[in-house]
This record gives structure tokens, sequence and C-alpha cells, in this order.
């Protein structure tokens, strides 16, 4: 098997993707675990919607699982090609993870301090969601061209 620098481009689309959705989830699990505990000081109820900030960053994993399978199988690329959609790819996957968790983060510390705005919270987490379905998409359009 030639493993070449296509090959560090299909496994960079996935780790970089993985890598910033690692760090904005603990991102913004921390903040939801610190809301949790604010609110368990005021004897104020815990809200569970808070895993939503948390969890939300996890998807940019699999769309770069995703956009891994098609450049695996690209063949109208070639290994620099490959290299360079996935780089560039997994780190606009992964930078939107990661800033989708800082959001997140502020959205659960402001949810678990007045109990309201989760809907516009959410809003701005999602917006943020779109940049990485938007590179995964283009970048697919590329790998297939």
């Amino acid at each position: 098997m030639n493993i070449g620098f296509g090959f560090i481009g299909v496994a960079a689309c996935l780790g970089l993707a993985a890598l910033g959705s690692a760090l904005g989830a603990g991102t913004a699990g921390m903040a939801a675990i610190g809301a949790w505990k604010k609110c368990f000081v005021q004897n104020k109820p815990a809200p569970f919607i808070l895993v939503a900030f948390a969890g939300a960053p996890l998807t940019q994993t699999i769309y770069g699982f995703i956009l891994m399978g098609i450049l695996q199988t690209s063949g109208g690329l070639g290994e620099w090609g490959k290299l360079g959609v996935g780089v560039f790819a997994g780190l606009a996957m992964g930078a939107s993870a990661l800033f989708q968790g800082k959001c997140a983060a502020y959205g659960a510390d402001a949810l678990g301090e007045t109990g309201q705005g989760f809907g516009n919270y959410i809003l701005v987490v999602g917006l943020i969601e779109t940049v990485a379905l938007f590179a995964m998409v283009f970048f697919m359009g590329v790998a297939n061209a």
C-alpha cells in the first residue's frame, strides 16, 4: 500500500475536526457544570438542557468523518490535492467546533443564571455549526470535481 501525502490529508480531515470538537465540547461542558453548580448553590432547578450546549460541537467530528471517506475514494485530486483539502477542511471544521463550544459556554452560563433565552443562545450556536456544514459540502464538491 502506497501511503503518501494524500493519506496525511485524509487523516488530517478527521483529526483536526475531532480536535476542534474535543476542545469545543470540553469548553462548553465546563461551563455547563459551572452553571449547574450555581443553580445548586442557589437552590434553583438545574436545567438539563445545558447538555445541548455541551454536545453541540461534537457534530463536526461526524462531518470530518464523512469528508474523510470521500477523500479516501477521490481519485481526481492527486496526493497534494488530498493533502490540501484534508488540512484546510479539517481546520475549518475544527475552528467551527472550537468557537461553537465557546459560544455554547456563554449560552450555558447565561441560561443557568437567568433561566431564559435558550432559543437565542442555541441559534447562535447553530449559526456557527453552519460554517462546518458549508466547509464539508464545499470541499466535497472540490473532492468530486
